[in-house]
């Protein structure tokens, strides 16, 4: 590492749209554990976290069998993110 250079977690720091980034993902992730918490275990290993922005949450799903249960579960998963506390505008899925 040359003298100058800056660990990515202090840049990240140092840089505002850099941590809000970084804020964004962990709220997606922060997400994504509510998710998998409230799924039939078989489901989790399908499910990655997607995206967050002001118009809602994406979440990617393996295929659409995967995302057909999700859509049964959805009254589900929002009450459990609420119950989080976690604001919940609306939950995308994309098939990835």
């Amino acid at each position: 590492m040359t003298p100058n250079a800056l660990r990515i977690e202090e840049a990240m720091s140092r840089s505002s749209p850099l941590a809000r980034l970084q804020h964004l993902l962990k709220e997606s992730e922060a997400r994504l554990a509510v998710v998998r918490s409230v799924v039939p275990s078989a489901l989790g290993p399908h499910l990655k976290a997607g995206p967050l922005d002001e118009e809602g949450w994406t979440l990617l799903v393996a295929n659409a069998a995967v995302a057909s249960k999700l859509r049964q579960l959805m009254p589900r998963l929002e009450e459990a993110l609420r119950a989080r506390g976690l604001q919940v505008t609306s939950i995308r899925l994309r098939v990835r």
